[in-house]
């Protein structure tokens, strides 16, 4: 595959605080690619590096083959974290306008800004004003205003933010349809189950630091299988099975029913944990093995949570 983005270690440096430390990633042309962690993590000032609206403080950066994004400004759509758009406009008429200002003729940007709407069941909202929309369809209309030139590389940045489960799976759906168009998408997010879902790759990111690159499958092989048990059992007892490799007391209730979740050690499959419990006559009322989640990934390569903030006033003032 050829790349449509490649950066070689980029670092960014705002004063004497460090925001993005010697990263290096590619993403493939056609993939949809998630760019994960916790707010604060660097994402934004990369994303700004790459469309050339800050420099890199040192490394390099390639896009569509050109080593500045402002060169190929007209052949990417960018959704800025910062959502808005004129209130007194319509949503035909913003999309229109953000298509000329890519070099789009206004008489086809208004067909695409109809169509596109009609697609994504706006129709009916395309002549009301834009402080009459919803959040949820104002995002939707400024994601169609990002992509009406039909841009070959996407960059969204937390488009997902502030969305109910409603609209987030109608824009996850606009997501995979620019992909299906041949576009290739790159998205920061800082909730794992979007990227899960969506992704061809993820990079994860921490501290300004690249923690992971690969698949969703390639990322999730890197935390260990989990067991949750729930019955009259005690820590030790779960401990003492088979291929369990460390236990944790998670919950219960005031009769002795309690819930463990016990991590198991790499290649073991459960079932001879399960065995075991059986014949040594362990009150198990539930057992349930659980594949890692990106989630889980997230943190055993990282060390925080996703949606922990670890920004500092250095970098929201830089961002």
């Amino acid at each position: 595959m050829t790349a449509a983005l490649t950066l070689e270690s980029v670092s960014k440096r705002y004063g004497d605080f460090q925001a993005v430390r010697d990263l290096s990633f590619q993403v493939e042309k056609g993939q949809i690619c998630g760019f994960l962690g916790p707010n604060g993590a660097g994402k934004t000032s990369t994303l700004r590096m790459i469309l050339g609206l800050q420099p890199a403080t040192t490394g390099r950066i390639e896009i569509l083959g050109a080593d500045d994004g402002r060169k190929v400004r007209d052949r990417i759509g960018f959704l800025p974290e910062e959502r808005g758009l004129y209130k007194k406009m319509t949503p035909i008429d913003a999309i229109a306008f953000f298509g000329a200002l890519k070099g789009l003729p206004q008489a086809e940007g208004r067909k695409r800004a109809r169509d596109l709407l009609e697609q994504q069941g706006l129709g009916a909202a395309r002549n009301k004003k834009m402080k009459e929309l919803s959040k949820g369809m104002a995002q939707k209309v400024q994601l169609i205003a990002s992509v009406v030139h039909r841009p070959e590389f996407v960059i969204l940045d937390e488009p997902f933010s502030g969305l109910d489960p409603v609209n987030q799976q109608g824009l996850e759906a606009m997501i995979r349809g620019l992909a299906a168009d041949g576009a290739t998408v790159l998205f920061s997010t800082h909730v794992m189950q979007h990227a899960e879902r969506l992704c061809d790759k993820v990079v994860l990111l921490a501290r300004g630091r690249k923690a992971f690159e690969g698949t969703v499958t390639e990322a999730r092989a890197t935390s260990p299988r989990l067991l949750e048990l729930e019955g009259e059992i005690s820590t030790a007892a779960v401990a003492a099975l088979p291929g369990v490799s460390a236990v944790e007391h998670t919950g219960g209730d005031e009769v002795g029913v309690r819930i463990l979740k016990a991590t198991l050690a790499p290649g073991a499959g459960g079932q001879e944990a399960l065995k075991a419990a059986f014949l040594g006559g362990l009150d198990v009322r539930r057992f349930e093995l659980r594949e890692p989640s990106l989630h889980d990934a997230f943190i055993g390569l990282t060390g925080d949570h996703p949606d922990q903030d670890t920004s500092t006033k250095a970098l929201e003032a830089a961002q």
